[in-house]
């Protein structure tokens, strides 16, 4: 019989938002959204920029997959939704992925 052994294939994804507020909402609007597959483990988090002890504004997704199959169609999915998500801050929240202009 042979010996069956779960692999796991990792990915970290990291998405930089301009504040913790932006990283906040797009964290709540994507997690709702559960993985379908149970091949398939996700968790997100929002963390201060790498080397710094800023605000929690980058969007932190880490993968875990069965199969590279399943990770890429995982990936995929989450990159449909933050792309929804940031067209619809860039839509509805004033000044939300642009700097506002200086007023001087």
């Amino acid at each position: 019989m042979r010996n069956h052994v779960r692999r796991h294939h990792p990915r970290t994804l990291s998405i930089p938002f301009p504040d913790a507020r932006l990283s906040s909402i797009a964290l709540k609007a994507i997690r709702v959204d559960k993985e379908i597959s149970t091949l398939v483990h996700r968790e997100l988090r929002t963390v201060a920029p790498e080397g710094t002890s800023d605000e929690e504004s980058v969007l932190q997704v880490e993968y875990k997959a069965t199969t590279n199959r399943m990770l890429r169609v995982a990936v995929n999915s989450f990159m449909e939704s933050l792309s929804l998500v940031l067209e619809v801050m860039e839509e509805l929240d004033v000044d939300a992925l642009e700097p506002p202009a200086s007023t001087s």
